[in-house]
C-alpha cells in the first residue's frame, strides 16, 4: 500500500459525506509507523546519528568517509576535477549505494516500485554530484553558487526545458528527503547551541518569524481570498528557512502538491533578490558587520542565499566573521528552529478548525495525533540527544574534536538529504502548471517580504543594534 493511494480527505468530502471521509493518516492506522514518510525520515535520521556516534567514540572514520562530497574541492581546472573523481571513485560508488540501499528499500517498503526507484534516483544522484562541484569551483562563492540554490535552479531549468519522464518521479521523493534532512538537522542543532545565540537572537527571531508568518497569511486569506492552506504554506516558507519551512508546513496542513511549489518558488525569487538588496544597502549605509550579517538573518528566506549574502557584505566591510556570526545567530539558530514550531501550530489549526468546518466533524484526540507531523518529533529528539552527549565537552573540545570527527560529518549527509529535494523540486516543477494561480500569491508573499525586511532593519539596527555591532570584537 503506497501512502499516495489514500485519499485526501478534503477531495474526499468534495464528492463524499463527511462521515464517509477519514483523513488519510487516520484511515492507515498504527500502519503509518511503517508507511509514511515521517516515521522513517526519523528511523533514517536517528540511525544515522547513532552509527555517526558509535563510529566517533570507535575512533573510526568510516561516517566521515560516506559523508564526502565534492563541495569543498575548490578547483580552478577540469583537470583537478578529473583527478579528484579517480582517486575518489570507489569511496562515491560505495556512497551511492548506502543512499540507494536505505532510500530503496523503505520506499518499496512504502509502496513504491523499485523498477522505476533505482533508475531514477541514480540519475538524481549523479546530478547532486555535479551540484556539489558546481559549488565546488574556487570562485563559487563571488557568484552565490551555494549547493542548494545550485540544485534548485538547475533543476528547474532542466524540467522546463526538457520533458522528463513521469516515472522519474519515484526517485524525486521531496517530502522524504527534507524530512530526513530536517532530522539530521536536529542533530546538527544542539539545544545549548541555542542558548549561546543569547535572549536578544531569540527575542528578534520570535518578532520576525510570528510577524513576517501572520502577515503573509492574512494577506492570501484576508486581502485576496486565497486558500488558507496556501497562506500556510507561504507563511511558514517566509517565516522560517524558506524551502524547508514550505514542505514542512504543506506536509502539517495537508496542503496540495502546487502550494508547496508556489511557495518554493517564491521563496527562492526574494532569496535571490536579497542576495543583492541587502548587503548593497548595508555598503550604502556603513552598517558595522555584525549588523548586516543580522539583519541579513532576519530577511533572507533560504539558509545558503543568506550564507552568501552575509559572506559577500562581510568581504567588503572586512569582517567576515562577525557577518557570519550574526546570520548563523539569527538565521540558523534563530529562526530555523520554528520550523517544528510551526509545523505543530498549523497542524492543530488545520486538525481543530479547518477540517472541522469543511466537514462538520468534530476531530478526537487520536486524530491530532494522526494529523501531527511525526518528522518535528525525530528533530527534537536528535537535538536533544546530541545536546546529552556533547553536554560533557568544553567548548574547545567541542569545536575541536567533537565537531570535526561527528558533527561536519552529519551536516554534510544532511546536505545530501537537502540537494536530493532541492533538486528534486526543480525537476518536478513545470512552471506551466503553476501559471493558474496567477499574481495574488505573488503579491501577498511579497507584501511580507516588505514588513521583513523593514522590522529587520528596524531591529538589528536600532533595538539591538549595540549587540550585533559588537559581534567579532
Amino acid at each position: 500500500m503506497s501512502e499516495e493511494k489514500v485519499t485526501d480527505r478534503r477531495d474526499f468530502c468534495e464528492t463524499k459525506t463527511c462521515a464517509e471521509a477519514p483523513p488519510p493518516a487516520r484511515a492507515m492506522g498504527w500502519r503509518e509507523l511503517y508507511l509514511k514518510e515521517d516515521w522513517w525520515a526519523i528511523y533514517l535520521g536517528l540511525g544515522i546519528t547513532v552509527v555517526a556516534l558509535l563510529a566517533f567514540l570507535n575512533g573510526s572514520k568510516l561516517v566521515q568517509t560516506l559523508s564526502i562530497n565534492p563541495g569543498g574541492l575548490k578547483w580552478t581546472t577540469l583537470g583537478q576535477v578529473g583527478a579528484y573523481f579517480s582517486a575518489n571513485i570507489g569511496t562515491y560508488l560505495l556512497q551511492m549505494l548506502c543512499w540507494l540501499v536505505i532510500f530503496g528499500a523503505t520506499t518499496r517498503i512504502m509502496g513504491m516500485k523499485l523498477s522505476e526507484f533505482i533508475p531514477s534516483f541514480i540519475i538524481l544522484y549523479l546530478l547532486s554530484i555535479v551540484m556539489f562541484t558546481i559549488s565546488g569551483w574556487a570562485h563559487a562563492a563571488q557568484y552565490n553558487l551555494e549547493p542548494p540554490l545550485v540544485a534548485l535552479i538547475l533543476g528547474l531549468i532542466i524540467a522546463n526545458i526538457i520533458r522528463v519522464p513521469k516515472w522519474m518521479d519515484s526517485g524525486f521523493r521531496v517530502e522524504y528527503y527534507i524530512k530526513t534532512g530536517i532530522v539530521l538537522l536536529g542533530a546538527t542543532f544542539p539545544i545549548t547551541l541555542v542558548l549561546t545565540a543569547g535572549p536578544y537572537a531569540l527575542i528578534q527571531a520570535t518578532f520576525i518569524s510570528v510577524a513576517t508568518c501572520l502577515v503573509i497569511y492574512f494577506a492570501a486569506t484576508k486581502i485576496f481570498g486565497l486558500d488558507k492552506r496556501l497562506g500556510a504554506v507561504m507563511g511558514v516558507g517566509g517565516a522560517v528557512c524558506g524551502v524547508s519551512g514550505s514542505m514542512a508546513a504543506a506536509s502539517a496542513v495537508g496542503a496540495k502538491k502546487d502550494y508547496m511549489y508556489i511557495s518554493v518558488t517564491l521563496v527562492v525569487v526574494w532569496a535571490l533578490v536579497m542576495i543583492l538588496f541587502i548587503p548593497f544597502v548595508s555598503r550604502a549605509l556603513g552598517l558595522p558587520a555584525g549588523v548586516a550579517g543580522a539583519w541579513v538573518g532576519t530577511s533572507e528566506f533560504a539558509d545558503a542565499a543568506g550564507f552568501a549574502a552575509a559572506t559577500a557584505y562581510g568581504h567588503m566591510a572586512g569582517n567576515e566573521n562577525a557577518a557570519i556570526q550574526g546570520f548563523t545567530l539569527m538565521k540558523v539558530i534563530g529562526r530555523d528552529m520554528w520550523i517544528g514550531i510551526w509545523s505543530f501550530v498549523f497542524a492543530m489549526i488545520a486538525c481543530l478548525k479547518w477540517e472541522k468546518e469543511e466537514c462538520q466533524t468534530r476531530p478526537n484526540a487520536m486524530e491530532i495525533w494522526w494529523r501531527f507531523p511525526k518528522f518535528v518529533i525525530g528533530f527534537l529528539v536528535a537535538s536533544l540527544f546530541m545536546t546529552l552527549l556533547t553536554a560533557g565537552y568544553s567548548k574547545a573540545d567541542f569545536n575541536g574534536v567533537v565537531k570535526p570527527g561527528l558533527i561536519m560529518p552529519i551536516v554534510s549527509l544532511r546536505t545530501w538529504a537537502f540537494i536530493f529535494c532541492f533538486l528534486s523540486i526543480g525537476l518536478t516543477t513545470r512552471f506551466r502548471e503553476l501559471k493558474s494561480s496567477g499574481l495574488k500569491p505573488f503579491i501577498a508573499f511579497t507584501i511580507g517580504v516588505a514588513v521583513n525586511v523593514v522590522l529587520g532593519f528596524v531591529l538589528s539596527v536600532y533595538v539591538f543594534g549595540g549587540h550585533w555591532a559588537a559581534l567579532g570584537k
